[in-house]
């Protein structure tokens, strides 16, 4: 689920293999109405796929010159990312 605050979208529940493929979909429209902060702090749930669909969002950013920042995220999430030697890449900030 997503939920817009402001530029910040709050996703909250699983953010796994099976609801990756909505959250993928439901951005892109989200980024092109100026969000511009991905927050987990409702998150319950990551795996990997969640990694790879914060890059492909950063990427996406970059691509269109927006900017887009990743808050909150989860322990899981950060250990995945140092494990697949990402971890710099997806530059968490605080809010």
């Amino acid at each position: 689920m997503i939920r817009r605050d402001g530029d910040s979208l709050i996703l909250a529940g699983a953010v796994n293999l099976e609801t990756v493929p909505g959250l993928f979909d439901a951005m892109g429209e989200q980024l092109r109405q100026g969000a511009r902060v991905v927050d987990f702090r409702d998150v319950t749930e990551v795996d990997s796929s969640a990694v790879a669909l914060a890059l492909e969002w950063l990427r996406q950013a970059a691509e269109a010159k927006t900017g887009l920042r990743l808050a909150n995220l989860p322990a899981a999430m950060q250990n995945l990312a140092k494990l697949y030697g990402v971890s710099e890449l997806l530059e968490p900030v605080s809010t």
